[in-house]
């Protein structure tokens, strides 16, 4: 009887703790279930943060894995070897022919062809009749090639390319000469003459990338909607690209080599260095004219290498 009654008053007090504890713990479970129904924030699920924070994630690592397969493809375009070795052996070159100036014995002839800032202001208007040049080259070249490899005047390409040969079928003294009788002397037909003489090899190579194009490419666009100017600035344009670059770096080329030329019309440039070295018979003068002719002439070739691998198209980067 004494273990009965013992077990029976536990029970009671614990039920008794219960009833006692009832409504206050019902109040505070429903107080709860309340105040996390009603906030938002407390619940992850609902939680806006929570919620954008995957989309957000999923819509930027496309973007990220896009701008670091880009970065990668730039590094292995433009190897330490294709930004440091011919700038740095230019660099030695200029270095040296410095040194030797600056000890050598110069008599008053030379000191007074290289006296002031005649070799800066030489260099300055052969760098600006060479950048003039190929900007009126590139906005009359590849606008007609781009106009010659369409149906309404492809048949005007043989005309248009006879013309063009005649600039460098003419020696480029001879057409600057020419050019003198029907304008006048100065820099302004130096110009001339040198975008005559540089336009073929932008115009041919303009021409030669566009034809050279898949037909089936071109049909493919046209096939999925796009305009004719779609398909000319999204599929012909980047394709041809390699090859426009190309005749572009080679009429940069030209042009320097040209400038030289102008010295003999009034234009100016390095090559009054040179020819005033040849005519008072001063090494120094000629060697100097030289050097910086032969340096500005790779050194644009190597910028303008360095532009066509980056505007390379990604697609076309096996291609040489």
């Amino acid at each position: 009887m004494s273990g009965s009654e013992t077990e029976e008053t536990k029970d009671g007090t614990r039920d008794g703790t219960a009833d006692e504890q009832g409504p206050e713990g019902t109040a505070a479970g429903t107080a709860t279930a309340t105040a996390t129904a009603g906030d938002p924030a407390a619940d992850p699920a609902t939680d806006p943060a929570n919620s954008a924070a995957p989309a957000s994630d999923s819509a930027a690592g496309p973007a990220a894995s896009a701008e670091l397969a880009a970065g990668e493809r730039l590094r292995d375009r433009l190897t330490w070897q294709k930004l440091t070795v011919l700038p740095g052996v230019l660099a030695l070159v200029l270095l040296g022919t410095w040194l030797w100036f600056r000890d050598a014995q110069l008599d008053t002839i030379t000191r007074n062809a290289l006296a002031g800032d005649i070799v800066l202001l030489r260099l300055r208007d052969h760098v600006q009749m060479t950048a003039i040049s190929t900007f009126f080259v590139l906005i009359i070249a590849i606008p007609l090639g781009i106009a010659l490899t369409r149906p309404l005047l492809r048949r005007a390409t043989p005309v248009a390319m006879s013309f063009a040969n005649l600039g460098q079928a003419v020696p480029s003294l001879g057409l600057l000469v020419l050019l003198v009788f029907w304008l006048n002397i100065g820099q302004n037909t130096a110009v001339i003459g040198m975008v005559v003489y540089a336009v073929l090899p932008v115009l041919a190579n303009t021409i030669t990338g566009l034809r050279n194009i898949d037909p089936g490419l071109t049909e493919a666009a046209k096939g999925i909607g796009m305009s004719s100017l779609g398909v000319l600035t999204k599929v012909e344009l980047p394709l041809a690209v390699p090859l426009i670059l190309a005749g572009v770096r080679n009429a940069l080329v030209l042009n320097v080599g040209t400038a030289t030329l102008a010295t003999f019309i009034g234009g100016g440039g390095l090559g009054d260095l040179i020819a005033s070295g040849i005519t008072t018979q001063r090494m120094p003068v000629l060697m100097l004219g030289s050097i910086l002719t032969v340096a500005l002439a790779l050194l644009v070739d190597w910028l303008a290498s360095l532009v066509e691998l980056v505007l390379r198209p990604r697609g076309l980067e096996g291609t040489s």
